[in-house]
């Protein structure tokens, strides 16, 4: 078990990619957890509430305390924003209640999964409450698979040339829909790509031709661009 005794399950439906929990025992020390960019919007329940984090474009400390338990749902890239009801650039790099969003609902939600029992059943009514919201919540934009996918292998220009937008038309979108313009998603992508290659055993110099780096050392500088500490800190 890590620190945090960290577990996640994956999810489907509502844009939900996955839903997590941590805790840490009563006697431990403090934990301070290093969250790095991956496109993706975090729902956070503690006992102070719920609030809502990123997508990031660094590295962000999670300072866990002894006692605390957490759990979370994670949104995919271009998922959050129909159902938080803002574009995702508005909460780039943020860490800020459910209530400024939600309102009174943010209330009523942090209270259910207060109320529930274990941190399991707490996890089941974060994750009832939130695909409620999202059955009554509008689309997603269309243009969010086919750009993620578009990126993965191509360039910028090639992906505002498939979707039928110009460059300024895509970067307005992809800011509303990922928090990011199209470059940066896909470096945050393309890092995200290499870090699960990394941690499945994949030598380095493989995960950056695998991962379309042009070779191990502009792997080694975006991961510490986007992450803070060398590649090896994070496997």
């Amino acid at each position: 078990m890590n620190p945090t005794g960290y577990r996640e399950v994956p999810e489907h439906g509502a844009g939900l990619v996955c839903s997590w929990t941590a805790a840490l025992p009563a006697g431990a020390e403090p934990f301070v957890q290093r969250v790095v960019p991956d496109g993706c919007v975090d729902m956070i329940w503690s006992a102070g509430g719920i609030h809502v984090a990123g997508p990031d474009t660094g590295p962000m400390p999670a300072a866990v305390r002894p006692g605390a338990e957490i759990v979370a749902v994670r949104f995919g890239p271009g998922a959050a924003p129909p159902v938080l009801g803002v574009p995702a650039d508005a909460l780039r790099d943020g860490r800020g209640p459910l209530r400024d969003l939600w309102g009174g609902a943010a209330d009523a939600l942090a209270d259910a999964v207060a109320g529930a029992g274990s941190l399991e059943e707490r996890r089941a009514a974060l994750v009832a409450g939130v695909r409620a919201r999202a059955a009554v919540a509008g689309p997603v934009d269309p243009l969010v698979p086919v750009v993620v996918a578009g990126l993965a292998g191509g360039s910028v220009r090639e992906v505002a040339d498939a979707v039928g937008l110009g460059e300024r038309q895509l970067r307005r979108r992809s800011l509303a829909a990922f928090g990011y313009g199209p470059k940066t998603l896909q470096r945050v992508l393309r890092f995200q790509r290499a870090l699960g290659l990394a941690r499945s055993g994949v030598a380095l110099a493989d995960v950056a031709s695998a991962a379309g780096y042009a070779d191990q050392a502009h792997l080694s500088n975006e991961v510490k661009a986007l992450a803070g500490v060398p590649v090896r800190a994070l496997l």
